[in-house]
Order: structure tokens, then C-alpha cells, then sequence
């Protein structure tokens, strides 16, 4: 018998990345082994997706993390949009 893994990952948007796909969590079901940029590839496949920066600030786990990033099952990625302070 053969079972296919995967990895699910909660994904957070914020602000103007959450009007474009129209939702603030994503649960994405990822193939073991996923990265950052491949949470950002199945964003972009969404509706809306398509108007995503190319390197959106994401922190994992509260810790802000590269595309390289490894997903782990459980995890939680945040995608921030650009940050002003003042």
C-alpha cells in the first residue's frame, strides 16, 4: 500500500495580501521536505495570488525566515506585506 505524506502549513495574510486573495488563513497542504518558496508558489496559483511580490517579507513561527526556509507539518508562515514604522 502506498500513502502519500504531506505537510500542512497555516498560512497568515495580512493586510492588502489578504484583500487580494481574499482571505486572512490558508491551511496548504504541502509536499514533505516544502519551503518557504513553496508556500509563496501555491499562494500565487490562488485567485489573486498572481499580485504577490516576488520576495515577500515571511516570518515562520514567529521568526522571520528566508525562501530557502524549511515547512515543517504544523507550521505557521505569516506573509507580511511591506512594514512602515514611525
Amino acid at each position: 500500500m502506498v500513502t502519500t505524506a504531506s505537510t500542512t502549513v497555516h498560512i497568515l495574510l495580512f493586510a492588502s495580501y489578504a484583500e487580494r486573495l481574499g482571505l486572512e488563513r490558508i491551511d496548504a497542504a504541502l509536499r514533505p521536505g516544502a519551503t518557504v518558496a513553496d508556500a509563496l508558489a501555491y499562494l500565487r496559483a490562488l485567485p489573486g495570488g498572481a499580485e504577490l511580490p516576488a520576495r515577500p517579507l515571511c516570518a515562520r513561527n514567529l521568526a522571520h525566515v528566508g525562501a530557502d526556509a524549511a515547512l515543517a507539518d504544523g507550521d505557521e508562515l505569516a506573509v507580511l506585506p511591506p512594514l512602515a514604522g514611525g
